[in-house]
C-alpha cells in the first residue's frame, strides 16, 4: 500500500509515533539506496529545500529539484500530467503548493503509484509540524513527545497553515493549546486540518487577546504576518496584528521557563523583536535542525521501516 504523508490529521496515531521514532533513531544510509525524490515547489523555501535534499541523501538516494517556473503546475502543464510525468521516474514527491487539492488530483490520475509529502500547502504544513513536536519534546521531554503532555503552547498572531497542524500535533499528545489572534485572523473550524474538530486528550483555547494567551505558557509561538502571496495587504496586516507582536514586554507575561519559537523567515520588527528572537529563550535553530529529522522520519516511515 502506497503511504502518503498530507496532513497531521489524516495520520493515526500509531503512523506519527512512528515518524517521530524514526526521525531521530539510528538510520541505515541505504534505505533510499539508488532511488530519487522529486521535489517541486511551487512556493520557494530555503529551509524546506535544505531539509528535504539532506534527509535524501542522508537515506542514500538522491533529490531533484522542480521549481514553478520550470514546471508551472495548472498553467503550462496540468497537475495531473505532472503526476503522471513524476510517476514514471519517481517512487516518491514532495510538494510545497498552494492548493491542497493538488494532492488528491496527483493520487487519483497516478493511481496512487507515487508516494506524495506535503512540504507545505494552503492548509497545512505536516513536516513543520513534526519538527516542532521534536524541539519542544527536546526541550521538556528529553526527547520523549509523549512526556510533553499537559504543556500549555500558545500561538499568536496570524494562525495559519502552520497552526493548524502544529495543533492537531500537539493535541493529540494532550498539549493544551491557546491560539491568540484577532478574530479576523482567528482559526476558523472546519477544512481538512481542523484542530477544532478534535475530541482530546489537550485542550484548545482561542482568545483575542495577546496578554491572555501568553499567561502560564511554556512556548509561545509565531509566524509571520505577511505570508507569500499577500504582500499587497502588509501595511493593512502590520495595523490589525501589532498587539500581538512578540517582544519582551509579553513574554514577561508567561512563565519564567518559557521558550520561543518561530518557523522562519521571521520579518525583524514585525511579528518578533531581535531581542526575542536571538534571545536565550529562543529555540529556532533547533526547530532548523529538526527539520531535517522530520523529512528523515517522513522518508523511512514511507518505505516502511519499523521504529
Amino acid at each position: 500500500m502506497t503511504r502518503h504523508f498530507l496532513t497531521i490529521e489524516q495520520q493515526s496515531q500509531a503512523d506519527l509515533d512512528s515518524i517521530y521514532e524514526l526521525s531521530t533513531s539510528p538510520l541505515d544510509d541505504a534505505t533510499l539506496k539508488g532511488q530519487g525524490v522529486a521535489l517541486l515547489f511551487e512556493r520557494p523555501s530555503l529551509r524546506t529545500r535544505a531539509s528535504s535534499s539532506a534527509a535524501v541523501h542522508e537515506l542514500g538516494g538522491y533529490a531533484t529539484f522542480f521549481s514553478d517556473d520550470e514546471v508551472g503546475l495548472d498553467s503550462r502543464e496540468c497537475a495531473e500530467d505532472v503526476g503522471r510525468t513524476l510517476a514514471e521516474m519517481y517512487a516518491i514527491a514532495g510538494l510545497r503548493v498552494r492548493n491542497h487539492a493538488i494532492f488528491e488530483r496527483m493520487r487519483a490520475a497516478t493511481n496512487d503509484r507515487m508516494s506524495l509529502i506535503n512540504l507545505l500547502s494552503g492548509v497545512a504544513h505536516p513536516t513543520q509540524a513534526v519538527a516542532d513536536v521534536l524541539t519542544i519534546a527536546d526541550q521538556f521531554a528529553k526527547g520523549d513527545v509523549h512526556g510533553i503532555a499537559g504543556l500549555d503552547v500558545t500561538y499568536v498572531g496570524d494562525a495559519t497553515n502552520v497552526t493548524r497542524s502544529l495543533a492537531v500535533a500537539l493535541l493529540r499528545l494532550g498539549v493544551n493549546v491557546t491560539v491568540g489572534a484577532p478574530p479576523d485572523y482567528q482559526l476558523a473550524p472546519g477544512g481538512i486540518e481542523d484542530p477544532s474538530a478534535l475530541e482530546g486528550p489537550g485542550t484548545l483555547r482561542l482568545t483575542a487577546s495577546p496578554t491572555e494567551a501568553v499567561k502560564e505558557a511554556d512556548v509561545v509561538y509565531t509566524d509571520a504576518w505577511v505570508s507569500m502571496g499577500m504582500e499587497g495587504e502588509t501595511e493593512q496586516r502590520r495595523r490589525d496584528l501589532s498587539a500581538f507582536r512578540v517582544d519582551e514586554n509579553l513574554l514577561k507575561l508567561a512563565k519564567k521557563r518559557t521558550v520561543l519559537m518561530h518557523c522562519l523567515p521571521a520579518h525583524r520588527g514585525d511579528e518578533i523583536t531581535n531581542a526575542v528572537l536571538d534571545s536565550a529563550q529562543s529555540l529556532v535553530w533547533r526547530q532548523v535542525f529538526h527539520r531535517r529529522s522530520a523529512m528523515i522520519g517522513v522518508l523511512r516511515w514511507i518505505k516502511e521501516e519499523s521504529s
